[in-house]
């Protein structure tokens, strides 16, 4: 059996879609994911994954691109290439997988599985209905075992060994913090991190800075002098090796929070109520959860904070910060 899975949201989802991948591939022949162009680095990570393909769809993504009848027909043509007998439709709660499964339909996969409260009529083969307050990860193998792949491990997140680090981050035990977010309403306020960073130091850990090419200027504040800057150094599997090796990471609800669960970190979560924790939450690993998840933008979705001060998140001090990392570590 030749399988497809499509999970085409960001990096992070990718992530959270990734023991559902291994019960496919338990039974498999072959895997192909099929993701977004922001999730591909974390496809590429997975294990059970053989082969990737990146098609930017126009209903995914922040900026989704225009349709075009000649990208979608190259899309059916190289899926049709794949020759895959079975495909699961991974999404979000709130994404309907029907788009995908049409042209999955047009490239000739014979049985399809999804979560779909829409009516599907032909396009889907099992049509399944998630649990109302699942996790993504168990939503997706929820619906891995109603298509006939079930666990085969213990479901937690999973990326192949990273590279080691010590040589951007000195030993292991120090502690990660990651500033920035693919969404505003998520990020924590950079004078906030700045303020974590030196009161981690003074508590006597060593701290490290971590975010993407597009980071550096944010990055390089954050740090100061208290902290090592790896803004615009690290590649995913970089990044995963620097995650690896700390203690602890403080992240806000995006891509390294998945990624540092995935290589067995604890994560401080700095989380931002416009999607549900229940959700979206570290997965798999000790975490702590800070931020209001009460605030008035529970549930909204916004990419940008409805709410003036964004007081979900910046009423969180640095020494909640500190106090939760001391839950999770030692100082090494």
């Amino acid at each position: 059996m030749k399988a497809l899975v499509t999970r085409l949201d960001n990096f992070g989802d990718v992530l959270l879609a990734g023991p559902a991948v291994r019960a496919v591939a338990a039974r498999a022949e072959t895997v192909t994911l099929l993701c977004g162009p922001q999730g591909a680095p974390a496809a590429r990570l997975l294990p059970g994954v053989d082969e990737v393909l990146v098609w930017d769809a126009p209903w995914a993504g922040f900026q989704p691109p225009e349709v075009r009848r000649e990208e979608i027909d190259a899309l059916v043509a190289a899926v049709a290439a794949v020759e895959a007998d079975t495909a699961l439709i991974l999404t979000s709660f709130h994404q309907s997988p029907l788009p995908t499964a049409l042209l999955l339909r047009l490239a000739g996969v014979r049985f399809l599985a999804a979560d779909s409260e829409d009516y599907p009529g032909s396009l889907l083969d099992v049509r399944h209905h998630r649990a109302p307050h699942a996790h993504e990860v168990e939503a997706a193998l929820d619906l891995a075992e109603a298509a006939g792949f079930p666990r085969t491990d213990d479901g937690r997140l999973r990326v192949l060994p990273p590279p080691p680090a010590d040589g951007l981050t000195g030993p292991p035990g120090y502690v990660v913090v990651h500033p920035g977010a693919s969404v505003p309403a998520r990020a924590w306020s950079p004078e906030r991190c700045a303020q974590a960073v030196r009161g981690l130091a003074a508590a006597g850990h060593r701290v490290v800075v971590t975010g993407g090419a597009g980071e550096r200027e944010l990055t390089a504040y954050v740090a100061g002098d208290r902290g090592l800057d790896l803004g615009g150094r690290t590649g995913a599997a970089e990044l995963a090796g620097v995650l690896a090796g700390a203690a602890c990471a403080v992240t806000g609800n995006t891509g390294p929070a998945h990624l540092a669960a995935a290589v067995g970190t604890p994560v401080v979560s700095l989380f931002a109520p416009v999607v549900p924790a229940e959700r979206w939450r570290p997965y798999g690993v000790p975490y702590v959860l800070l931020g209001d998840q009460r605030a008035p933008c529970a549930g909204t979705r916004a990419r940008q904070c409805p709410v003036p001060g964004h007081p979900c998140l910046d009423d969180v001090t640095a020494l909640d910060v500190v106090a939760a990392v001391g839950k999770l570590v030692e100082v090494a």
